[in-house]
């Protein structure tokens, strides 16, 4: 698969980057960060990136081939954009593809608590078949740390790309 994540806003930055580090590697993954997160030393540590300004890039484009994309976290500008088709930068513009194509776009929507725009927007884009996937925790898998709490959260996003882990205890299995 080639996977797109994209972080969105600076609050929660590191959940985005380590969704992006646990993508298996034999998938083909790129990162898109917005003007807020640290774009140097992104690169400097090896990480196959875009800046979100530069809106002529592969994920802008469906002959690109991206399969999945995540925005990872999702502010609530970038998830109105997307609701509305406004494709200002690479995130939205992304984003815009990978809908038109019919692949899988994952949102996760970072504030709290949610405001009736927001509901609506969140609404709008899963008739899209869009998946709006805060990052909840499910306690049935018993974390006890903060990294098995995102490894949780990212497991289950990865469930739902359709992509193989064993990022977290899953219900009814004794490990």
């Amino acid at each position: 698969m080639k996977i797109v994540v994209a972080i969105s806003g600076a609050s929660g930055v590191n959940l985005g980057l380590k969704t992006y580090d646990k993508i298996p590697k034999n998938h083909e993954k790129y990162l898109i960060v917005n003007e807020n997160a640290d774009i140097v030393s992104l690169k400097e540590r090896g990480y196959n990136i875009f800046e979100n300004k530069e809106i002529w890039e592969g994920p802008a484009s469906g002959s690109f081939g991206v399969d999945a994309m995540m925005v990872v976290p999702c502010s609530m500008n970038t998830l109105a954009k997307i609701a509305v088709g406004i494709s200002d930068n690479l995130t939205t513009r992304a984003a815009s593809v990978i809908i038109k194509e019919k692949k899988k776009l994952l949102l996760s929507p970072r504030e709290l608590p949610f405001s009736p725009i927001a509901l609506e927007n969140m609404h709008k884009l899963s008739l899209l078949n869009v998946i709006i996937a805060p990052p909840v925790l499910g306690y049935y898998s018993q974390q006890k740390s903060l990294e098995e709490m995102e490894d949780f959260i990212i497991g289950k996003w990865f469930d739902l790309l359709g992509i193989e882990n064993s990022l977290y205890k899953r219900w009814g299995k004794n490990e």
